[in-house]
């Protein structure tokens, strides 16, 4: 506060704007969350009411009622659950693998191998050559579809080789010394010692997975296999989700509107997300400024 009034009256004016302007674009980011989570409590006399719409009007927990009624949302989040706790752990291990090798300034072409992996950041096979590989590797209505494309992600790969090989060379020349192997130095020293690459590749992988719905649509098509996303795009698409292999659905009722569902369906589907961010946020930015500086 003190040097606020030490401040010139140039230097107030921008604080002043500053602050403002980013007030004004935390509301415009903040309220379409808010809009969509109001709207999920809203009755349906209500629904299409005009205007900013700052709580519920006929506040209920009718729709999420009837979306939690149903199986086919319990099937769906464990579908994503699991898509998202093995793929980003999987994901994490071959990455932090991969750049600890590739960190070693000993292992034989390592410049050849990382131009490799960098070729494949802007050239890829495309979407019908990716699912030819999948149907021909036995993985269609399979969660491996889903899971093992996205165990290498070669901007993942370099962002972590670039963080280890901050690390000083005497740290793995010591425990050579002492009698550990290459893999005891990983997995006992170096991992544990790069804790915020490692929470900053789990929480692009984790969202990134419990976003997806695109590759579900086409590789999966048994209802028992939906994922989370995939059924909010379902539910966009129609009124009801005809669930007949569970004997299950969700449909829009006298009590609800289709807008409700939708937006307690969104709510349903972000909030876990929401919830884990703020635990990883600390070992953000320090992990992407690092493996993105050093190297």
């Amino acid at each position: 506060m003190n040097s606020f009034r030490r401040k010139s009256l140039a230097g107030k004016s921008f604080d002043i704007l500053n602050y403002g302007l980013m007030i004004a674009l935390s509301i415009m980011f903040l309220y379409p969350f808010w809009n969509l989570l109001m709207l999920s409590f809203t009755a349906p006399a209500y629904v299409d009411k005009l205007g900013l719409r700052l709580w519920a009007d006929g506040f209920n927990l009718l729709s999420y009622k009837q979306l939690f009624s149903s199986d086919i949302i319990y099937i769906a989040y464990r579908n994503t659950i699991i898509r998202t706790v093995v793929g980003a752990g999987l994901t994490v291990l071959v990455t932090m693998c991969a750049a600890y090798s590739l960190s070693r300034r000993d292992l034989p072409y390592r410049n050849i191998i990382t131009l490799f992996i960098l070729f494949t950041i802007f050239f890829n096979g495309g979407l019908i050559p990716t699912y030819m590989n999948i149907k021909s590797l036995g993985l269609l209505n399979s969660m491996w579809a889903l899971i093992l494309p996205t165990l290498a992600n070669a901007w993942y790969i370099i962002l972590a080789r670039n963080f280890l090989m901050g690390f000083p060379k005497e740290l793995e020349e010591s425990a050579l010394i002492d009698g550990a192997n290459p893999v005891q130095v990983a997995f006992r020293i170096i991992f544990p010692l790069s804790m915020p690459i490692i929470a900053v590749i789990t929480l692009w992988s984790g969202v990134a997975h419990w976003n997806a719905w695109f590759d579900a649509m086409i590789y999966l098509r048994e209802k028992n296999d939906f994922v989370l996303q995939l059924l909010v795009q379902k539910i966009f698409q129609q009124d009801k989700i005809d669930t007949t292999s569970t004997g299950t659905y969700i449909q829009v009722t006298t009590e609800v509107t289709n807008q409700s569902i939708k937006a307690a369906t969104i709510i349903a589907a972000i909030t876990p997300i929401v919830v884990v961010y703020p635990f990883l946020q600390k070992y953000f930015a320090k992990g992407v400024m690092i493996g993105s500086l050093k190297g």
